[in-house]
């Protein structure tokens, strides 16, 4: 049978064979792009595969995107995922390897990136505080309708536009806070420019029930209309064929008619109002539909405005020094000042070296003295608040710069920060905690030792948002030989509880510390004062009835 074959068909054979092995198997080598990325929980990084083709020729190699024809892992898929496009999602806080593997000319051929997840995504990962959301590209257009175009909203998902009817319509992504708060919504343009209009056949109001203040309170109603036989929906809250209407103004006002803002929704007085929608189509034919608002005399929660740390810095001279950090919130009402050093969220840039004490979920004393820095070792590092607005999910951060410079001692001088400048004693501690059986608005407060107010701050009582715990701890710089004792006065504010005495260690005093000498040493009403003189680790037990 060979020997039939003309020299030409062998010559075709030949040429076949190389041809028909033109995969990815000519691949030399791969390179993948980029090799180290940082994330944050739930942000996601699109990695790029480069194949370079060349068996060793002495020509200049070719290159492609082999991104789809690798295999893509991850070695620590609980720190981040990535999937068969390469896109990779952080997961939890931690380092893995990115792994591209592809067949090449030699056999099996992989290249690899690190990526770092560095926590939680508190402005994406953490839904609860997204302020905004963008699309992007803000505007698209297509020629003929069926034709579709990718938008991408960042803080979400991804979406595709499909093209129904010619015109110009609005591309909005909506965000539902999750337990509560504020409907955020990002907006771009997308065009068709031939084809015909489709009727509108339904339209929905998102979220369909509100409740606001009447105090003036707002809150912002969303429309979608569904098109056609396609189903596809739009936002028309601002479209000019959609009539937005109060059943009762004197209860609740609506937007209606503006350019844009349409739909927000106004508490005017308490009760029940019915909130229309109108969408009429090009025909003359009108699509409805409705929602309630339940309008209350609660007053609207007011957000926090702004976090402060006070002071802005410290500077210790002694490895395994501390400092006392507040965390001061600023509220649009009164009380507009108010102490959150115990609620917020405490962080260090350097932890291991400069490590800070923070409450939280979970924290076995959660009236530890919050804000306090110790220096481990030389250097600076930066102290971050965190306060998370649990009326409208916002989040407010402050920052503070803390140092231990190192400066060796000389004959002259005694230096600071060096290795042996520590004391063997630096610090007392002083301990506070309620031995009454009222355990639901009492509080027991105590500066620093340098006049820092309410560093130590114990009690779930909370009139003005600062909460500590039943039993509350304190840093004081240890007497020496020299200093006298620290004189420390614990105040016991009128918080309606009823209280009934120190413990015998702290005395009866004024407000500025000076020792009662005669009854009455305290009143059940409050306030309250006594004073530790504390020379070693001391705890003060207060009673409220």
């Amino acid at each position: 049978m060979l020997d039939r074959l003309s020299p030409r068909m062998l010559f075709l054979i030949a040429l076949a064979v190389p041809i028909a092995g033109c995969t990815n198997q000519q691949v030399d080598s791969i390179s993948i792009s980029p090799t180290t990325q940082t994330l944050a929980v739930g942000q996601t990084i699109q990695f790029t595969a480069t194949g370079s083709t060349g068996h060793g020729s002495s020509g200049t190699p070719t290159t492609s995107n082999v991104t789809d024809q690798c295999t893509w892992t991850s070695s620590v898929p609980g720190v981040a995922t990535v999937n068969s496009s390469g896109l990779a999602t952080g997961v939890a806080a931690g380092t893995t390897t990115i792994t591209a593997t592809i067949n090449g000319y030699t056999g099996t051929l992989s290249t690899t990136a690190t990526v770092t997840v560095t926590g939680t995504n508190t402005g994406i990962g953490t839904v609860s505080g997204i302020t905004a959301l963008n699309i992007i590209p803000g505007s698209q257009s297509v020629t003929y309708p069926g034709e579709t175009s990718q938008f991408i909203a960042i803080g979400t998902a991804t979406s595709v536009a499909t093209a129904v009817g010619q015109g110009t319509t609005t591309i909005t992504a909506i965000y539902q806070n999750p337990g509560g708060g504020s409907t955020i919504t990002g907006t771009a343009q997308f065009t068709v420019n031939g084809g015909t209009n489709e009727a509108y056949t339904a339209v929905e109001m998102i979220p369909n029930s509100q409740s606001v203040s009447a105090s003036g309170q707002t809150g912002q109603f969303l429309a979608l209309a569904t098109l056609g036989s396609s189903g596809l929906q739009e936002d028309v809250t601002n479209s000019a064929n959609i009539t937005w209407l109060s059943s009762i103004p004197s209860i609740a006002t609506i937007t209606s008619g503006q350019p844009a803002g349409n739909g927000v929704v106004t508490g005017v007085s308490e009760g029940a109002d019915t909130i229309s929608i109108e969408l009429k189509n090009a025909d003359g034919s009108i699509v409805s539909n409705s929602g309630s608002v339940d309008v209350t005399l609660t007053p609207a929660p007011e957000p926090l405005l702004s976090l402060t740390i006070l002071p802005g810095s410290i500077t210790v001279d002694n490895l395994q020094d501390t400092g006392q950090f507040l965390a001061i919130g600023t509220y649009s009402s009164s009380p507009t000042v108010r102490d959150l050093t115990n609620s917020v969220t405490w962080s260090s840039d350097v932890p291991n070296i400069f490590p800070v004490n923070t409450n939280g979920t979970g924290t076995a004393n959660p009236g530890a003295d919050a804000g306090v820095v110790t220096a481990e070792g030389v250097g600076s590092a930066v102290i971050i608040a965190e306060a998370t607005d649990p009326n409208t999910g916002s989040i407010q951060t402050a920052s503070a710069t803390f140092s231990c410079p190192l400066v060796l001692p000389t004959a002259t001088t005694a230096g600071s920060c060096y290795p042996g400048s520590q004391a063997p004693a630096l610090l007392s501690t002083l301990t506070v905690y309620n031995e009454g059986l009222n355990t639901t608005d009492w509080l027991v407060t105590a500066p620093s030792a340098t006049g820092t107010p309410d560093v130590l701050h114990c009690g779930p009582y909370s009139s003005t948002a600062g909460f500590g715990g039943s039993v509350c701890v304190a840093s004081y710089p240890s007497p020496t030989n020299t200093v006298g004792p620290i004189e420390v006065v614990l105040t016991a504010p009128a918080t309606g509880a009823a209280f009934g005495g120190w413990s015998y260690n702290c005395l009866p005093s004024t407000p500025t510390g000076t020792i009662l000498t005669a009854p009455p040493y305290y009143t059940a009403a409050g306030p309250n004062y006594c004073v530790v003189y504390l020379t070693t680790n001391d705890t003060v037990g207060a009673i409220f009835n």
